[in-house]
């Protein structure tokens, strides 16, 4: 399964955020804790652990970062 993991800068962090996981977003003071946070945040959701993720640096636009978020959910 492939999710979209979107991680935007703000003025005073990064909010990262899993659209298609309905309230799945969280918020730090930089872009490693942010993604940190959503990935342990998806794993409470999926009920997956968090080393069966694999993360995968999409694209950049301006101060947005896309990642794909791949991982077997069996």
């Amino acid at each position: 399964m492939v999710l979209d993991l979107v991680i935007t800068g703000t003025d005073d962090g990064f909010i990262a955020d899993i659209p298609s996981l309905k309230l799945c977003e969280c918020w730090a003071k930089n872009e490693e804790d942010a993604l940190d946070k959503i990935l342990e945040l998806a794993s409470f959701y999926l009920q997956i652990d968090s080393k069966k993720f694999k993360l995968d640096k999409s694209r950049r636009e301006q101060n947005v970062t896309i990642y794909k978020l791949v991982f077997d959910k069996n």
